[in-house]
């Protein structure tokens, strides 16, 4: 019988401690399957964050650097000048790039380092425990409170702003919420690691992920949650490219 659907090569199959409904690991999965069909695994390293998708290590292979908070943009900026035949991708949350690591993820796309920052905005801080992060909705209730434009401004949308820089090769935004979001991030995921590869140029790709916990939202009530909330505010969508 021909196997047709299964763990991409790299992810081992083991437990995770991850929130029930969380969908980080979709992230992992269409990295890794991005990374195989391109055939750059085997010179990949990634830097990876203070926040939940430390939750999955031990379930893939890849060389990685541990960073400190907000600083992976500049760490993977020092690994693509140390180091630049390899492919380097900086793994961040929302409140990791966009709050604390604000300048670093600024700058590094305005010098157009050779990079793949892949960013998941969930709308909250979520490992920390449920901050309001920059991403956050107005409305959306937190643990350090309810936003309120008139007091902590709106949402930040990054990859809009990223758009209008210069250095920039590829900015878009996708989804993990659907079969067929999840098969358009697998896509930009490929064109954001082929303009890094190919092009020798700055990437950025920010997934939109669930958070049941924090966003004090069932599983099963995600994806109308998100549909009827995040989408309107975070539409998904290529901003800049460089094919």
């Amino acid at each position: 019988m021909e196997k047709v659907y299964g763990i991409p090569e790299g992810i081992h199959d083991v437990k995770t401690s991850f929130c029930a409904g969380c969908t980080h690991l979709n992230a992992l999965k269409i990295i890794m399957e991005s990374l195989n069909e391109l055939g750059v695994r085997g010179k990949t390293v990634m830097t990876l964050p203070i926040g939940c998708f430390l939750n999955a290590a031990g379930t893939y292979d890849l060389d990685t650097i541990q960073c400190l908070h907000g600083r992976g943009a500049a760490v993977a900026t020092g690994l693509t000048r140390m180091y630049p035949e390899q492919l380097t991708l900086a793994y961040q949350g929302d409140g990791d790039a966009i709050s604390i690591g604000m300048a670093e993820s600024f700058y590094a796309a305005n010098r157009g380092e050779k990079m793949t920052v892949i960013v998941i905005n969930n709308q909250i801080y979520g490992m920390t425990g449920g901050q309001m992060s920059p991403t956050t909705l107005v409305g959306q209730r937190s643990t350090t409170g309810v936003r309120k434009s008139e007091l902590t401004g709106f949402p930040v949308r990054f990859p809009e702003i990223l758009a209008t820089l210069e250095a920039p090769g590829y900015v878009a935004r996708a989804a993990l919420y659907t079969p067929k979001h999840i098969m358009q991030a697998k896509q930009f995921m490929k064109k954001a690691i082929r303009c890094q590869e190919e092009k020798g140029l700055y990437s950025y790709i920010e997934l939109l992920s669930f958070c049941p916990t924090n966003w004090g939202v069932q599983p099963k009530d995600c994806l109308k949650y998100a549909e009827e909330n995040v989408l309107p505010i975070f539409p998904v969508g290529e901003f800049k490219s460089c094919f």
